[in-house]
């Protein structure tokens, strides 16, 4: 487990190429090239490209983009299920690229568990005994691993379905069933590599829900794994957005709409309604003398649109942000709406002297 400060992930420059002496190109004068072109030159695809970042301990980690972006091969690589090429890769401070036959059997087993799109039941089991699946693997007792399979079943909501086959689930049901033999393992980190992309809508959301209720309860760090913006903006406590097999922009979902590092980034997040993702710790200004007192007290993390219903309702044309007793500035009809229209907003735009 994770000490207090360490990474459960932490990458540093990793590459993951395909095709012949894939080794030469990081770091070469090929490492640069745009896709097509170092296919042209080199016959190699560079999947993944000269990656960093850290995955803390209690977050859910959002690698997004569109299909082709390196985001699946990434998650993959985390366990070695695809071996990178180059660069550095730690769990919990332990080097995952030196690691052993027998010691990434254990990481696979015990640490870090893989909730994939396709969820692979075992046809012939019931729904009890596919969750109870990786702890027989584990060798626990019939007995024990069944009482534990049936704690599973309830906490995802299967309570009554136990004795069903996969052919006689929904598919929401069936992914609650994956879902439930990642975690009987008790992993350290789940990985979900588009687990819900399968999904009708109303399902898909069905299932979103049921991972923020998990991470709620448990705080169990995840690795999540998505093509779909809202999404990755409804789950993730920070978003790396992903393109041609590099990271293009990483940060909270605030930070990825309301400050986009580049026309690429932009373009993604033109459609997401602002207001409904930024607070209002971003959109605040400092106060006036006796301003806002009559007013709602919000708290930093409130989005705007609950901002702008809290003034909507109160009448009062400005809100306080509180924490702690303390005020921290105000939001008014101008901030709000500025938000809205694109014309502030952003991370870091406004200064408030606390």
């Amino acid at each position: 487990m994770s000490e207090a400060g360490t990474p459960v992930f932490s990458v540093r420059d990793l590459w993951k190429v395909f095709g012949p002496k894939a080794d030469r190109i990081p770091g070469s004068e090929y490492a640069a090239l745009p896709p097509a072109e170092l296919r042209e030159r080199t016959g190699c695809t560079a999947a993944v490209r000269d990656v960093s970042f850290d995955v803390n301990k209690g977050e859910v980690f959002v690698v997004m983009g569109l299909s082709g972006s390196g985001k699946s091969t990434l998650v993959r690589c985390l366990t070695r299920l695809i071996e990178p090429t180059s660069g550095t890769l730690a769990i919990d401070g332990e080097d995952v690229l030196a690691m052993d036959t027998t010691r990434l059997r254990e990481l696979r087993r015990h640490r870090a568990a893989m909730v994939f799109q396709h969820f692979g039941l075992l046809p012939h089991r019931t729904v009890l005994d596919n969750v109870a699946y990786g702890l027989e693997i584990q060798g626990l007792g019939k007995a024990e691993r069944r009482a534990k399979a049936a704690e599973l079943v309830e906490k995802v909501g299967l309570a009554g379905l136990e004795n069903r086959r996969p052919a006689q689930l929904s598919g929401g049901q069936q992914q609650r069933v994956g879902l439930a033999r990642a975690l009987a393992v008790d992993p350290s980190v789940l990985l979900f590599d588009e687990p819900f992309s399968a999904l009708d809508p109303l399902i898909r959301r069905e299932m979103q829900d049921e991972v923020v209720r998990l991470h709620r309860e448990e705080g169990r760090t995840m690795v999540f794994i998505t093509h779909d913006l809202s999404e990755a903006l409804r789950l993730g406590t920070r978003i790396a957005l992903m393109r041609d097999g590099g990271i293009v922009q990483l940060g909270t979902p605030e930070e990825i709409v309301g400050s986009p590092a580049d026309d690429y980034v932009r373009e993604f997040v033109r459609d997401v309604p602002r207001e409904q993702v930024l607070t209002v710790a971003t959109a605040m200004r400092p106060p006036t003398s006796g301003e806002g007192e009559n007013g709602p007290a919000l708290r930093p993390g409130a989005t705007v649109s609950e901002a702008i219903e809290a003034v909507a309702r109160s009448g009062d044309p400005a809100a306080r942000v509180m924490e702690d007793g303390r005020l921290l500035g105000v939001v008014d009809h101008a901030c709000l709406l500025g938000v809205v229209a694109g014309a502030g907003g952003g991370p870091g735009t406004r200064e408030v002297t606390v």
